[in-house]
């Protein structure tokens, strides 16, 4: 392939970093591939000061095919035809008022699904939630997965049997944390949650009695250290684009329960245990179950390290490569 891939990723934030976590490895694999560069922006936010600031500075190379990673789709003014533009999910960008709302469809979906030649989501759950805002664009949605991380890789442990360390990951609503922490106050087991609780959250767990290890602001090597120091992965959210976790604590060779619904039964696809997570007891029982039965846990760790290979970044990049040659062949 003749063009470079320029890869746009937002202006670098230490407090998120998982679409660059993803693409990274994308970039690399790529690169033995073709030719590709990287550029993040100069500004952060969505209001209409740093989107006119950062499509306004943006400089177009004719020779770049254009991949804008995420949370950025705004930029798809700047860049043009010649550009793949990677969605993640669609209900945490759509909140807020009727107008901020129009704003946000506006500038994030719809006017960049007209500029775009591709549009690439993470699951077919958030497909079918895209194709809802951007029905005129249905014939450029492509669903490529997120790739797991080649660093995540299966540990041995020995599953502790009296008092089981349990994984939790991230803080927001949607993580359920409050669901999660009334379903393991009568559990005896330790709880390590990556991500810093709200004071209502601190509050929750007072409340309840319940002593939560939180622990934030992460490098990658202290992330897979908490995966491999815990027995189960307990990620019963409400609503997740994809649900990284799921096949990271997989590839860790973990045991995982997450959601009944959404892009989590997607992609667990009947290898991990699942709960209703607007259920309490649902939930508890799930986490008991798991605890209590051996053989259940070494089910799950299997089919799960079996799952996983549907994510292995050399797939994944593959996937990309196809596409970009597409747009090579419609530019």
């Amino acid at each position: 392939m003749k063009s470079t891939i320029t890869y746009i990723f937002r202006k670098p934030d230490p407090k998120y970093k998982s679409i660059e976590g993803v693409f990274t490895n994308i970039l690399k694999l790529v690169s033995e591939k073709t030719k590709t560069s990287l550029l993040n922006l100069n500004e952060s936010g969505g209001g209409l000061k740093t989107l006119w600031s950062n499509v306004t500075s943006f400089k177009k190379d004719k020779t770049s095919i254009y991949h804008i990673t995420g949370d950025v789709h705004y930029m798809a003014l700047a860049t043009g035809k010649k550009t793949v533009l990677t969605i993640h999910d669609v209900q945490s960008i759509l909140k807020g008022s009727f107008f901020k709302q129009l704003y946000l469809k506006t500038f994030w979906f719809w006017l960049p699904a007209l500029f775009v030649n591709r549009i690439t989501v993470i699951s077919n759950f958030t497909k079918l939630e895209l194709e809802k805002v951007i029905p005129f664009a249905k014939k450029k949605i492509k669903v490529v997965h997120n790739p797991v991380n080649e660093l995540f890789s299966c540990t041995n442990y020995i599953f502790n049997n009296k008092k089981p360390r349990i994984l939790l990951l991230g803080t927001k609503p949607n993580k359920n944390l409050e669901n999660v922490f009334q379903a393991l106050s009568t559990i005896a087991c330790e709880i390590v949650l990556i991500g810093k609780m709200t004071k209502e959250q601190e509050n929750l767990a007072i409340a309840l009695d319940v002593k939560i290890n939180s622990v934030f602001d992460l490098n990658i090597d202290e992330v897979i250290e908490a995966y491999k120091a815990c027995d189960i992965l307990c990620f019963a959210s409400t609503y997740e684009g994809f649900g990284m976790p799921i096949i990271e604590a997989q590839a860790m060779g973990r045991p995982v329960i997450t959601s009944n619904l959404g892009a989590m039964k997607e992609i667990s696809a009947n290898t991990a245990y699942l709960v209703n997570p607007y259920s309490i007891e649902n939930i508890r029982s799930g986490i008991v179950e798991v605890i209590e039965n051996s053989e259940l846990r070494e089910s799950l760790i299997l089919k799960g390290l079996q799952n996983v290979k549907r994510f292995k970044s050399e797939e994944i990049s593959k996937d990309y490569m196809a596409i970009y040659h597409e747009v090579m062949a419609n530019k």
